[in-house]
């Protein structure tokens, strides 16, 4: 067991996580722009977008930058300086550090040689766009970004489809109609999503609709901005393996006593068997 007393006085140093805003500079907090300016160093995801917040706030710390291809470098020199009684404060491009971001590795290392580890609270881009999505806010569970290879990102989705909690997830512009519809194949269209793009900023925009109206939608307009995803979580019941002897039109009526309308119960048994919903729909009513 290791406990840690942020604000108790000790020879070594400590090392400050700053969020820093996620589109608008007024996000930025009275607290953070003072611990950039008494940290020894910035640790910078990418000095040169740090340096244009540093400017604007007219902070004159010096950065040095740690990233995901110089971190296995850059950590030991950062525990070497910590230990020495210095002040580092690392920071992201946008938002906290450690959330689909570098920060973990430097984190657990400090741990590990009982440096104080002090997080300050500011914008995160999940949780600020959960609380407006409309979607229930609690329980959520945030997953960042999918694997980017079809197979990768289908097997993931198929493990993650009937979880009850609220969902969160980062992706590009570029890939967002991509990884919709495939939410849509796997979790079933009649899903409900939420969009969020350019968050904060002055074209902040939330798209809200089934799975299936956000993939129309997105097949004939191209988002500019990275996007928050959130996506509603299961609210059906989860179908044990023996119901599935059932023959079709049975697995139909089990869904509608449980509570499913008939063209819900009949596009939840078509995406559990694999089968086409036009088939299902012949057979339920077939005479």
């Amino acid at each position: 067991m290791q406990k840690q007393k942020s604000f108790d006085s000790s020879g070594l140093g400590q090392l400050y996580l700053v969020p820093t805003p996620i589109g608008n500079l007024e996000d930025m907090s009275v607290r953070c722009i003072r611990m950039l300016k008494e940290a020894t160093i910035i640790a910078s995801e990418d000095t040169r977008n740090t340096q244009k917040l540093l400017n604007h706030f007219e902070i004159s710390t010096p950065q040095i930058s740690f990233h995901e291809h110089n971190y296995k470098e850059r950590i030991p020199q950062f525990i070497a300086r910590l230990e020495a009684g210095e002040i580092i404060a690392q920071v992201s491009d946008a938002g906290m550090p450690s959330i689909s971001d570098p920060g973990h590795e430097l984190v657990a290392a400090c741990i590990q040689h009982n440096i104080k580890v002090v997080a300050l609270p500011g914008p995160t881009a999940g949780i600020t766009a959960l609380i407006a999505s409309g979607l229930l806010p609690q329980p959520f569970t945030f997953y960042g970004f999918l694997p980017r290879k079809k197979k990768e990102q289908m097997d993931t989705l198929e493990q993650l489809k009937q979880n009850k909690p609220t969902q969160i997830f980062y992706e590009s512009p570029h890939r967002i109609g991509t990884t919709v519809k495939h939410f849509a194949e796997v979790f079933g269209e009649e899903r409900h999503a939420v969009i969020c793009r350019e968050l904060t900023k002055l074209h902040e925009e939330y798209l809200r609709g089934t799975l299936a109206e956000l993939s129309d939608y997105l097949s004939e307009h191209t988002l500019k901005g990275e996007c928050c995803l959130l996506v509603e979580g299961f609210t059906g019941e989860v179908i044990e393996h023996e119901e599935l002897n059932l023959s079709v039109r049975e697995h139909i009526e089990h869904l509608i006593n449980e509570g499913f309308s008939s063209k819900e119960a009949i596009k939840e048994v078509a995406k559990q068997r694999k089968l086409k919903k036009q088939d299902v729909y012949k057979e339920y009513h077939v005479d």
